[in-house]
């Protein structure tokens, strides 16, 4: 779950001011400026984080740190850094910056690695095997989560929810139907620390009657009538195809009774009946 970084290489940290406010802290008095940017990264550091630094050519210099409370990380010589909101390439940035500033090196070359990620992390909810609160780094995907969250469950659906909070506080719903080809690109996104994925119980018919296995049954897209009968079995003996009963919720929560066609598409919650042959 390491990320190895080279500082300098044109990845944008997280601002200051947007740090202190997150977490409402006043400013420190500490070794280094931190750079604006345009937006949060991806991977961002955070408290409780461990992380390994080195220096180029400085082997004293070599240390794993614990990130604090107040998002700052011991450094030899430069004293408290604050690193939490950036990438590991920012960290590094700021690590060279309070080494330079404190004129310890010239022109100091810095990695950070985390090795260990507390800060980052997803919540996985719903039909899932192990639901719960699951670690990420930069290159962690929706498939991976839900590969680590035991799977989903028989009674999930095909589309699941990828959930979002931006700056302002705005929830974004992004339906991910696994089905699809083109949602592969989607699921298969870096996940950011906060997200959230969602994973819904499918949607269910109930046919009876005169099939062989009346059952609940999961509802797949466009599924018709005559489908139904045959996830069910099949038609027995004593049973009619041509005498199909749909009783389903009207606009006012009444059932409707109807009679069905096998070419008719299945709603959510629908009770199908087949019916006897009358001959």
């Amino acid at each position: 779950m390491s990320l190895f970084c080279r500082a300098g290489r044109g990845l944008l940290a997280l601002a200051f001011a947007a740090y202190l406010a997150s977490f409402g802290l006043a400013s420190p008095a500490l070794a280094q400026d931190v750079p604006a940017a345009v937006e949060a990264p991806l991977m961002q550091i955070g408290p409780g984080d461990t992380i390994m630094m080195l220096v180029y050519d400085q082997p004293d210099m070599t240390a794993t740190v614990y990130v604090s409370d107040d998002g700052t990380v011991p450094v030899a010589l430069a004293g408290p850094v604050r690193i939490a909101g950036l990438s590991p390439a920012g960290a590094a940035q700021a690590i060279e910056k309070a080494l330079r500033g404190g004129k310890f090196f010239n022109d100091p070359h810095v990695t950070v690695t985390v090795v260990q990620s507390r800060s980052q992390r997803v919540s996985v909810l719903g039909e899932i095997g192990l639901p719960g609160r699951y670690p990420i780094d930069s290159k962690t995907t929706v498939f991976d989560l839900l590969a680590q969250a035991g799977g989903a469950k028989d009674t999930a659906s095909s589309t699941i929810y990828l959930l979002r909070t931006d700056k302002a506080g705005n929830t974004s719903r992004l339906p991910i139907d696994l089905r699809v080809t083109a949602n592969r690109s989607i699921a298969n996104q870096s996940l950011q620390g906060g997200d959230s994925i969602f994973v819904p119980k499918a949607e269910e018919f109930y046919i009876y009657g005169e099939v062989s296995h009346p059952d609940r049954f999961r509802l797949e897209p466009g599924m018709t009538i005559v489908q139904a009968i045959v996830r069910a079995g099949g038609v027995t003996a004593r049973g009619s195809r041509n005498r199909v009963e749909v009783k389903r919720k009207g606009p006012n929560g009444e059932d409707v009774l109807s009679k069905g066609k096998l070419n008719d598409l299945i709603q959510p919650n629908d009770v199908i009946r087949i019916k006897e042959s009358i001959f």
